[in-house]
């Protein structure tokens, strides 16, 4: 059977289209239906399973009108709402948009199974694609940037796929019993292949391929004590990453017992990722990208002959591979669900991944001899090598932060900014590192401490916001993880870091991780400083005093006499028995000239839940709490006085 190029280029544009949609209603959940502190995860849950769940009916619609019509229908609201939401309008429109666009996804996806056995090259080339492109972007889509380039190459990318979706004779198959007589019809195989859509999808998204996660394992092996900092070239593996799943995914998989190294692969990438250690995050995107390339592999089903179409139900094989897209989608969304809600929930979400890879690796083991074809004149090495090529370019054209410098000699001042970020997303749900990054910068910072940092989550869109935003600020940076290797708090500095330590705090009922980043800043001379950038989280209808106490018996511990600021978002407000915590080992509110200083919610303040205490040789003065949207909290900001040497 011939599989035509025009199919697998589409296919792999619809991807491209649907991954970045995906990228904006996964936040949007979030930041827009619900607010992650506030609103019931189990309801945030049922919004985002509901609508996978309503595309189980997809392939009896399908079946009745035809695989042509409603393929065609689909795509064009896909790609209106992709190219509506390159603007970025926010809000509930915004969410909106984003749930017809990934609706109509999950449709188009439907469509195009029933008319395709073969989806394996275009799947495969979506998500390179996808990946390359992303790493490309320094992980910020396109979607996001709104600037000429970004709607030239969103129409482009649109338009070439509406075309090819418009072409007959990209069809594959099984239209001739749903819409019409086609060249060569599909074969009534097909079906594992599509189940992996979105098991694949999901792995590939959180591990085997998200540029985000590989910058943020590089970070972390800069110095390999248990923090991050500003790495090199952080994006070079992302081309080897995209090269082993390419060539794994588009070339013939071995014979017998070889065929178990895809498997394998799989499952111990996503065992080591499931240890949440970042030191070893590379390997386990590096053996989960092979081995999810040679799973999908397994499943590439060419085995009826070119021709041989007696005696095949089309209709029933193209029914089969629109419930099995379909289902495979409903997998993605459980497992996202069920794995980023632990943290505010509160089970283990350990065992997500490595299940999902399970499933991916017992569909592709199992499945029978496959006798592997190439695509026509559409080499698998030559189109490896042209995404490669492209993924090639992140590190070049990366941003890298400049090394902090003391060579002026010791300030007499530091001026200090304390933030939750939100993981990068405004009141409006968009994903502003332009508004945060000004914010900060009104205020000249020589220190900014940051909290709800994300670095690869797929829930909130697979940015590197630190990095993202460091590179905006130009100032290096050390990460402390909290929640996972990627979730957490961290230290900016125009002064060089050293001695980085992180405290991990008691959970007592708060589910997401807390803890707590110390750095000393060498600010030339003999003379340093402690800093210290924790997020406490509250037990449920309590203070976090418990976290409080630690991170100031830690903190003072760790300054051993020297001056020593501690800071982020504390969620206590003055006078309670958390907040007396810090005053209790002798700190001083930085803050209190100002007070009342509220800081959230950003658009209408009526707490003031973000602190920065100091030790008694610092003088502070101008606290401001500056205004702002980038963020559900405000930034606390103040100037501190070194003391004489």
């Amino acid at each position: 059977m011939r599989y035509r190029q025009l199919t697998t280029g589409t296919l792999a544009l619809g991807v491209l289209l649907l991954i970045d949609v995906l990228r904006v209603w996964l936040p949007g959940i979030i930041t827009i239906f619900g607010q992650a502190a506030s609103t019931p995860a189990e309801l945030m849950g049922a919004f985002a399973l509901g609508w996978f769940v309503l595309a189980l009916g997809a392939p009896a619609v399908v079946r009745r009108v035809g695989a042509r019509p409603v393929t065609v229908v689909a795509a064009v609201v896909l790609a209106a709402a992709r190219l509506t939401l390159t603007a970025a309008p926010g809000g509930r429109t915004q969410l909106w948009l984003a749930t017809a666009g990934l609706l109509a996804g999950l449709v188009w996806l439907v469509g195009v199974a029933a008319d395709t056995d073969r989806p394996v090259p275009g799947l495969a080339l979506g998500f390179a694609v996808n990946a390359a492109l992303h790493a490309v972007l320094d992980t910020v889509d396109l979607v996001w940037r709104g600037d000429w380039v970004a709607w030239l190459l969103s129409a482009v990318a649109v338009a070439v796929f509406l075309v090819g979706t418009a072409q007959p004779g990209q069809r594959a198959g099984a239209g001739a019993a749903l819409a019409g007589p086609v060249d060569t019809p599909a074969g009534p195989g097909g079906a594992r292949a599509w189940l992996l859509a979105g098991p694949a999808l999901l792995l590939a998204g959180m591990v085997a391929l998200s540029p985000a996660l590989v910058q943020t394992g590089m970070s972390y092996l800069v110095a390999g004590d248990g923090v991050a900092r500003s790495p090199l070239f952080g994006l070079a593996p992302v081309s080897v990453a995209v090269a082993g799943f390419l060539c794994a995914a588009l070339t013939r998989p071995p014979r017998r017992w070889g065929r178990g190294y895809g498997p394998v692969a799989l499952l111990a990438g996503a065992v080591l990722f499931a240890l949440d250690r970042g030191d070893l995050l590379l390997v386990a995107i590096l053996l989960a990208a092979v081995g999810l390339g040679a799973c999908l592999a397994l499943t590439d089903d060419a085995s009826q002959p070119e021709g041989d179409t007696a005696n095949v139900d089309t209709a029933s094989g193209a029914a089969r591979r629109g419930y099995a897209v379909a289902a495979g989608m409903l997998v993605f969304a459980l497992g996202a669900v069920g794995y980023y809600s632990a943290y505010d929930l509160g089970y283990p979400n350990a065992a997500v991944p490595v299940l999902v890879a399970v499933l991916i690796a017992a569909v592709a083991f199992t499945a029978g001899r496959v006798v592997h074809r190439l695509p026509g004149p559409f080499p698998p090495l030559r189109a490896a090598a042209v995404v490669t090529a492209l993924a090639l370019l992140a590190p070049v054209l990366a941003d890298e932060v400049p090394v902090a410098s003391n060579r002026d000699g010791p300030p007499q001042r530091l001026t200090v900014v304390a933030y939750n970020i939100r993981m990068g997303f405004g009141l409006d749900g968009r994903f502003d590192l332009t508004g945060l990054a000004e914010v900060v910068d009104r205020q000249r910072p020589d220190v900014v401490l940051l909290s709800e940092v994300d670095r690869a989550w797929l829930l909130n869109g697979g940015h590197d916001t630190l990095d993202l935003l460091a590179d905006r600020l130009g100032m290096p940076y050390v990460f402390g993880p909290a929640a996972d290797p990627v979730w957490g708090d961290a230290v900016l500095s125009r002064w060089p870091m050293d001695d980085p330590r992180t405290l991990p705090l008691a959970a007592v009922g708060a589910p997401t991780g807390a803890q707590a980043l110390a750095v000393t800043l060498d600010l030339g001379d003999g003379v340093r400083t402690a800093v210290v950038s924790t997020h406490l989280q509250p037990p449920p209808d309590k203070g976090p005093v418990v976290q409080a106490r630690a991170v100031a018996d830690f903190a003072t511990r760790y300054a051993a006499g020297r001056p020593l600021v501690v800071a982020g978002d504390l969620n206590t407000e003055p006078g309670d028995e958390a907040y007396a915590q810090f005053i209790d080992v002798g700190l001083v509110d930085a803050l209190a000239a100002a007070r009342p200083l509220v800081t959230s919610p950003a658009d209408d303040p009526r707490q003031q839940i973000d602190h920065v205490f100091v030790s008694s040789g610092l003088t502070p003065s101008d606290p401001v709490a500056p205004r702002s949207t980038a963020s559900d909290h405000l930034p606390v900001a103040v100037t501190l006085t070194l003391p004489p040497r």
